[in-house]
């Protein structure tokens, strides 16, 4: 039987967003850490978009629990975006890799002298869920692109304006044009079909 409440471990206010867009239309309701009543930004020190991902859904699971003696689903994203000519960087440390709304800006200068056909680029995202029981599962999302030379669109976050699908970027899409094809929307597409299958 699908279960239709979960709590989202993010403290993004954009990530929460795009996790129910995609979620909400299939009858799963995402309820912030707030709305779960919970205070909880663990340190990710993970290696991997797996790790960190797990580090964040244990510790809001296991937050929840001691505040009220019960449990609750839980999932939690871990994401980024991978160039190939940065030897896979920025990965793990997307968050992390420069100022915030200086991301862009940054990859662009640090990408200056690619050619085009050494722009290829991978967002990756690994979702954790953790059940009423404390068991966890992983579904991982890629979508394949490449670096732009300029950043171009209004929507979207973080990458999405460098980050060219095909002759678009994700912050050049609609939010339904997106949720369609990226990492994240697969990754939730894994859980979904986990989730029904259940």
């Amino acid at each position: 039987m699908m279960m239709n409440k979960i709590v989202m471990a993010t403290n993004n206010a954009n990530k929460l967003r795009e996790v129910r867009e995609i979620l909400s239309p299939i009858g799963i309701e995402v309820i912030s850490l707030a709305e779960a009543g919970i205070c909880c930004d663990p340190d990710e020190t993970g290696t991997s978009f797996h790790e960190n991902s797990e580090i964040k859904a244990d510790a809001v699971y296991n937050a929840y629990a001691l505040k009220n003696h019960s449990n609750i689903e839980v999932i939690a994203d871990d994401s980024g975006l991978c160039v190939d000519a940065l030897g896979g960087r920025p990965g793990v440390y997307s968050a992390r890799y420069a100022t915030k709304g200086q991301e862009c800006a940054k990859l662009l200068d640090e990408m200056k002298d690619v050619p085009d056909e050494q722009r290829t680029a991978r967002f990756i995202c690994d979702i954790t869920y953790i059940n009423v029981y404390g068991s966890d599962f992983h579904f991982e999302g890629v979508c394949e692109g490449s670096i732009g030379h300029e950043e171009r669109g209004e929507n979207g976050f973080g990458y999405d304006p460098v980050f060219m699908y095909g002759d678009r970027t994700m912050a050049e899409m609609t939010s339904e044009e997106k949720n369609k094809i990226s990492h994240r929307a697969k990754a939730l597409d894994g859980l979904y079909k986990f989730l029904k299958e259940g």
